[in-house]
C-alpha cells in the first residue's frame, strides 16, 4: 500500500523567492492520507488530502476533491495521519553516550550535572559525530523533521564538535539548528562545571564568529543554521552574556540559553548577581525576540508577562523537567501572554528518549493535570510542536506549517492496529490519545528521511557500534 522511496542526496533545496503552485510535475506527491493537518495560518484539515513538493518546498496542499498534480515521485497515505514535521527547539544529543547513568538517574539538576560534567569532559570530535548521527535519527524516528541542539560542552583539545555534528546532520538530510553553547565560569570562578571543560570568553566568542561564518544560512529553506547559547545563570559570567548578545546582533543570528529551570537556580542568581534569573536575563541585554530559552518552569506572573512582551520564545521539556523533578512549566499562561512555545527533547541523560511524539503527549497530559481537562488539546500540543518551534527559531511561515512556499517537510503517520480501533470521531486527538505511534514516514525538503518506518541511510547499524565503545569509554566501562 505504501511506496518504498529510494535514499536521496542532502543537497540543500533551492530557494524561491515567490511562492506559487508549480503545474509542471512535482517531485514529491503525498496523497490519500486520511486526513492531512496543515496548521496553516488558517488551521485548515483535509480529509482525503494531498501534499506536492516541487525544489524542497510545498508548491501545492488540496483537498480530496482537488485534481492531483503530475508527480515523478508518489507517497501513499492512506490510513495515516499527514502533519508538518516536527520541530525540536531544546536537546543536547551528546549525553545520548550517558542515558539513564546509574549514579545519576535520582539526582536533582546541580547535582546531577557535577555528576555527569566529568564524564562529558571525555567527548571529542568521533564521539560527537557519532552521537549526533544516532541521535538525530532517533529524532527523525519520532517525526522530528528539524531539530536544534545545545553543545556547551567543548573540552580543550576535542576539535570542532558543532561541525563534527553538522556533517552528521548533512549526511541524514535533517534540518538542523546547533546552538553554539559555552561555560565560562568553573568551580574556581563559583560556577558548576570543572576548569576542564570552560572556555576564556575571548576563545567563546571567536569560536561563535568563526562557526557563522563557515555554516549559517540565512536563506529561505536553509538546511543549516547556527544559534549562539550561553549555557546559565550559573556556568557563564555577565559580561560574556552581554558580549554574545551583541555579537548576535552584529551577525543576524539567533539566541538561546537555559532559564528559570529549577529553584536551585533562582536562589543561585538570587545570591550571586542579586536578582531573579528572568531579571538578570534582560540587565545582560537578552530580553527580546531574538532568544529563546529552555524550561522556564519558574518564572512568576509579572515575568511571564514580560517575556511575552519581549516575544522571547520558550522551549517547554516536559519530560525532563518531571525526571530532573523541576516542576511545571506555567505553558498556558506563557501562551496566553504571547510567548512563542515550541517543545524540546533536552538531553538524552535527562529524558533519555527523544521523541518529539512522546513529548507532544507529555505536554498535553501535562497542561491538563495543571490546568484541567479542557485546558489542553492534541491539537495545542501539535501547535506548539510544529508553529511553535517555528516561532522560537524565528522561521515563522517557513517550517511547522504546510502551505505554499513552506518546506517540504511533513510526516505520515500511520493510525491503524489494536491502539487506533475505534478511534474514528477525531483523528487529530487519536494521534496523541491513543498510540503510541511513530513515524512511518519522514520526509525533509522533499526528500524521505524514513520510509515505511525504518531509516533511509545505510550506516545505522555501524553508527550503533560504535557509539556503543564510545559510550562505554566515556562512562569509564573500556
Amino acid at each position: 500500500m505504501t511506496a518504498h522511496l529510494a535514499a536521496q542526496p542532502a543537497d540543500q533545496p533551492a530557494t524561491r523567492s515567490t511562492p506559487r503552485r508549480v503545474e509542471a510535475p512535482v517531485d514529491l506527491l503525498v496523497r490519500g492520507a486520511d486526513m492531512v493537518v496543515t496548521v496553516d495560518d488558517q488551521r485548515r484539515e483535509l480529509p482525503g488530502g494531498w501534499v506536492a513538493v516541487t525544489d524542497g518546498l510545498v508548491s501545492a496542499v488540496g483537498a480530496a476533491s482537488d485534481p492531483l498534480p503530475a508527480a515523478h515521485r508518489t507517497l501513499d497515505a492512506a490510513g495515516c495521519l499527514v502533519t508538518p514535521g516536527l520541530v525540536n527547539t531544546h536537546h543536547h544529543i551528546f549525553q545520548n553516550l550517558t542515558r539513564s547513568f546509574a549514579p545519576s538517574v535520582s539526582a536533582a539538576l546541580f547535582t546531577w550535572l557535577r555528576t555527569l560534567y566529568p564524564l562529558w569532559a571525555r567527548l571529542d570530535e568521533e564521539a560527537v559525530h557519532v552521537s549526533a548521527y544516532v541521535g538525530l535519527t532517533e529524532l527523525a524516528l519520532g517525526g522530528c523533521t528539524t531539530t536544534t541542539d545545545h553543545l556547551y560542552v567543548h573540552p580543550r583539545g576535542a576539535g570542532d564538535l558543532i561541525s563534527a555534528e553538522i556533517a552528521a546532520a548533512r549526511a541524514l538530510g535533517m534540518r538542523f539548528h546547533p546552538a553554539r553553547g559555552s561555560m565560562s565560569l568553573s568551580v574556581k570562578d563559583g560556577g558548576l562545571p570543572p576548569d576542564s571543560i570552560v572556555q576564556d570568553p575571548d576563545e567563546i566568542l571567536s569560536a561563535s564568529a568563526a562557526l557563522v561564518a563557515a555554516h549559517h544560512d540565512p536563506s529561505h529553506g536553509a538546511m543549516v543554521r547556527i544559534a549562539l547559547a550561553p549555557c546559565s545563570p550559573f556556568s557563564v559570567s555577565p559580561e560574556l552574556m552581554r558580549a554574545t548578545a551583541e555579537l548576535a546582533e552584529r551577525l543576524d543570528v539567533r539566541l538561546h540559553t537555559h532559564l528559570a529551570e529549577d529553584p536551585d537556580e533562582d536562589a543561585y542568581c538570587l545570591a550571586t548577581y542579586g536578582r531573579r534569573p528572568v531579571e538578570h536575563f534582560e540587565d545582560v541585554g537578552w530580553g527580546g525576540d531574538r532568544a529563546w530559552v529552555a524550561h522556564c518552569i519558574c518564572p512568576n506572573p509579572a515575568e511571564v508577562a514580560r517575556l511575552g512582551a519581549w516575544g522571547t520564545g520558550v522551549a517547554h521539556c516536559p519530560s525532563s523537567n518531571m525526571i530532573l523533578g523541576g516542576g511545571l512549566a506555567p505553558v498556558t499562561r506563557l501562551r496566553a501572554a504571547g510567548v512563542p512555545v515550541g517543545l524540546g527533547c533536552d538531553g538524552s541523560s535527562s529524558a533519555d528518549a527523544a521523541s518529539l511524539w512522546l513529548e507532544a503527549r507529555t505536554a498535553m497530559l501535562l497542561g491538563r493535570v495543571r490546568g484541567g481537562a479542557a485546558s489542553m488539546s492534541a491539537r495545542d500540543a501539535l501547535e506548539m510542536a510544529t508553529r511553535g518551534g517555528a516561532g522560537c527559531l524565528g522561521r515563522t511561515g517557513e517550517i511547522g506549517e504546510l502551505s505554499v512556499g513552506a518546506v517540504g517537510d511533513l510526516v505520515v503517520w500511520p493510525l491503524d492496529g489494536i491502539s487506533f480501533a475505534g478511534a474514528l470521531t477525531d483523528l487529530v486527538e487519536a494521534w496523541l490519545r491513543c498510540g503510541p505511534v511513530a513515524a512511518r514516514h519522514t520526509v525533509v525538503a522533499g526528500r524521505t528521511v524514513v520510509a515505511d518506518g525504518m531509516p533511509v541511510h545505510p550506516g545505522l547499524a555501524e553508527m550503533l557500534r560504535r557509539h556503543r565503545m564510545i559510550a562505554a569509554r566515556i562512562q569509564g566501562l573500556g
